[in-house]
């Protein structure tokens, strides 16, 4: 049989057994899993991160970190690690089988550990994403959410994570081989994406079937992507609504559920593999394949063909071979999508293109986007999602030090939004927060940054629902703030006041009598004197408190809000 056809091995036992270790796992240690490792997980049972049979050792995670190769020399270029706290693996003896569960506490396998360690997170991030920088999503959960101890073993599979979401749409390798079986497709070239389908896409993808001589997988990730990008359940409804526009002969989707890591080179490499695992020949790998945006610095973290150079130099050994992604574009006077590289008259022509930061501006103030670029039934849905921003809900977060004025302008601004009305307003203050949602909570770093992510996702449901959020904790550290923009920005717009009043002048306030305490030493770790406090670096407004009225402070922030079409004049 053909190789990319046969079944491959999966790491799931039988019905009779999985009942029996169901019970036997009743009495193991658990471990509930994060979204991030169900994904990891479900591709380590069903094959498709083959040749993995569980979570890697310490010795294949230095290999693969340093070489992109596991300790017996096989190609694999990203490490599958099973992160906890360090409290959860000191209760751990080597060679002990744990359970491991979803959210919901479901067991879906165990895992022997063989291997705990506490991995150099700067190194991983250098090599595997090419730098130590938390502008990196994948950085940044490496150091502020991912555990401190890596654990590693054999992995036994139970069952596979529950999805109630297009079912019908997902497919394990063996089942997609089987598929292709049925069909007759021996050259199956993939389509991998993170992005609702646009006219250019659909060209792309024709060509590349073309160029191949193969049918098509339309393969699109449904697990973790990059903060800010569509959801998947829009996505799935794009692409459902533009496979009609496609040969069903040759054509087929499936979900494909992967954390991604935006590692770029690496990444490409990774998703060839897999794609070979489900029974894949070709694989499309565009410019900037998987790239993250911009570093630190403002610049691209990987060059525009980084992913296609490494890609080429392993196929062969991968035994699946890159189809490269040309960059289309439309020739208004062929009226055409063409190869930007193959167009020879260029100064002749009219080159059309709208960028995705163009598309999400013209989505986002609900102007014309035209029939070239996308299709009608795809702009539909996406405007069904993403409503023009003076109609989403979004969050005011104000941070600043204790008596700043953050609470005072939060509450001007609320009722000059519900003056203006349209829209529910909520005011989640500090004060009423700790009240209310946090009582049982001290002041310790642990419990702060708990009491802010609280607030944090009462915001997010706050937004999501369409209603505007106006927070005012003193939220003094960074990463904090970051992850809460994440959660708030996958909704709506996060709108950060940084109310910059000099502490200086907060403790001459001191409304409450904190400071004095503080300063005496009956308060511990007060921010600004005992605790640090992070300045934002680019909050959306900066605003100075001194000498300038309530009113006018609050006004300030309104015109932020206009001008960023957050509300508009009816």
């Amino acid at each position: 049989m053909q190789n990319n056809l046969a079944p491959i091995p999966e790491l799931y036992v039988s019905y009779d057994s999985a009942q029996k270790l169901k019970l036997e796992a009743a009495d193991l240690v658990s471990h509930d899993l994060t979204p991030r490792q169900i994904c990891d997980l479900e591709l380590l049972m069903n094959g498709g991160f083959n040749p993995l049979k569980g979570f890697l050792s310490e010795q294949d995670y230095n290999s693969v970190v340093e070489d992109m190769r596991l300790s017996d020399g096989s190609l694999w270029p990203m490490p599958i690690t099973l992160d906890v706290s360090e409290q959860f693996a000191e209760g751990l003896e080597i060679g002990q089988d744990i359970a491991l569960r979803d959210q919901e506490g479901v067991i879906l396998a165990t895992m022997t550990v063989t291997d705990r360690w506490e991995p150099n997170k700067a190194n991983e991030a250098e090599k595997v994403f090419g730098a130590d920088d938390d502008k990196h999503p994948a950085v940044n959960y490496l150091h502020n959410q991912a555990g401190k101890i890596y654990l590693g073993g054999p992995v036994t599979g139970i069952q596979q994570p529950v999805h109630y979401d297009f079912r019908a749409r997902r497919d394990t390798p063996n089942e997609l081989r089987s598929y292709f079986r049925k069909m007759g497709w021996r050259k199956v070239v993939a389509f991998q994406t993170r992005n609702p389908l646009h006219r250019a896409h659909q060209e792309l993808t024709f060509r590349a079937a073309r160029e191949a001589q193969a049918n098509l997988l339309i393969h699109p990730v449904v697990g973790l992507t990059k903060p800010g990008d569509v959801d998947h359940f829009t996505r799935v409804r794009c692409y459902e609504a533009v496979l009609d526009k496609y040969p069903a002969a040759t054509t087929s989707m499936s979900l494909l559920n992967l954390a991604m890591r935006m590692a770029g080179p690496r990444e490409a490499v990774w998703h060839g593999l897999i794609r070979k695992n489900h029974g894949c020949t070709h694989f499309i790998v565009g410019r900037d394949h998987a790239g993250p945006g911009s570093n630190s610095k403002g610049e691209d973290f990987y060059g525009p063909y980084d992913a296609q150079d490494l890609f080429r130099a392993h196929q062969e050994e991968m035994g699946i071979e890159m189809v490269d992604f040309k960059h289309m574009v439309w020739v208004q006077e062929r009226a055409q999508y063409e190869a930007m590289d193959e167009i020879k008259d260029k100064d002749d022509v009219t080159i059309l293109n709208i960028s995705g930061t163009e598309l999400r501006r013209r989505l986002q103030e609900g102007l014309e986007i035209p029939e070239w670029f996308s299709f009608p039934e795809v702009v539909k849905e996406l405007r069904r999602t993403k409503p023009p921003r003076s109609k989403q809900g979004f969050t005011v977060f104000f941070t600043g030090f204790s008596g700043s004025g953050k609470s005072t302008i939060a509450n001007a601004l609320m009722v000059k939004l519900m003056e203006m009305g349209g829209r529910p307003v909520t005011l989640l203050d500090g004060d009423l927060v700790r009240k209310n949602l946090s009582s049982e909570l001290g002041f310790s770093k642990e419990h702060r940054d708990l009491n802010i992510r609280r607030i944090g996702y009462v915001a997010s449901e706050i937004t999501k629902n369409g209603g505007i959020a106006i927070c005012a904790p003193i939220a003094p550290y960074a990463t904090t703030r970051r992850a809460v923009r994440e959660d708030i920005e996958a909704f709506g717009a996060f709108v950060e006041v940084h109310v910059a009043t000099t502490i200086e002048e907060c403790e001459r306030r001191d409304r409450k009598g904190l400071y004095k305490l503080a300063r005496e030493g009956k308060i511990k770790e007060f921010t600004g004197i005992s605790d640090p406090y992070d300045v934002p670096e680019n909050p959306e407004l900066r605003l100075q408190t001194e000498n300038i009225e309530v009113d006018n402070c609050a006004h300030q922030v309104l015109l932020k809000l206009e001008s960023m079409g957050l509300i508009a004049a009816e």
